[in-house]
């Protein structure tokens, strides 16, 4: 966890002569001097907090620290819990897929590309195969036209020894 200490000035620790205050309940209480502004927060038992450092005058409010510090961080946890972190995930066919087999597998496609995931289609080839890259070729062009409405290809596919692979990402 971050530790909000480290960036935000409290108290003692603000440094500028005149500060835009905040009141307890969000009012504004206008533009004062710094050491009016400790006065008003120390006669409601409260911390002066600087929210906006960057600002001129620098924004200050009154308000307990530690509730403050934990809604900081409960705004953290929440915006991390709403990152998505795009994984890779692969599929794997050969030169002779059956039908039904390759719808499976575009079905498979489409539910990871929903999900906002890259996906690398790999085809391998085992023995003679290899002397037949274009049906390879031909299955990887399908693959893309059956996938076009909801995929773009991110790498095109190229053969690699007895593999030829493709990455594809949600449009």
């Amino acid at each position: 966890m971050v530790d909000i200490k480290k960036f935000v000035r409290i108290n003692e620790r603000i440094n500028a002569p005149q500060v835009r205050l905040v009141g307890p309940q969000g009012e504004q209480l206008g533009v004062v001097s710094l050491a009016k502004a400790r006065e008003i927060a120390q006669g409601y038992d409260l911390d002066l907090v600087e929210v906006a450092p960057q600002a001129n005058p620098p924004v200050c409010r009154i308000i307990d620290f530690s509730k403050f510090k934990y809604d900081q961080e409960k705004k953290e946890r929440l915006a991390k819990k709403h990152q998505h972190k795009t994984h890779l995930k692969e599929i794997r066919i050969q030169p002779n897929i059956s039908e039904h087999d390759y719808q499976v597998k575009i079905k498979q496609l489409a539910d990871f590309l929903q999900h906002k995931d890259k996906v690398r289609v790999n085809l391998f080839f085992r023995g003679r195969q290899l002397e037949h890259i274009d049906m390879g070729k031909k299955l990887m062009e399908r693959i893309i036209q059956d996938t076009r409405e909801f995929a773009q290809v991110e790498k095109e596919p190229l053969l690699e020894g007895r593999i030829m692979g493709m990455t594809l990402s949600a449009k």
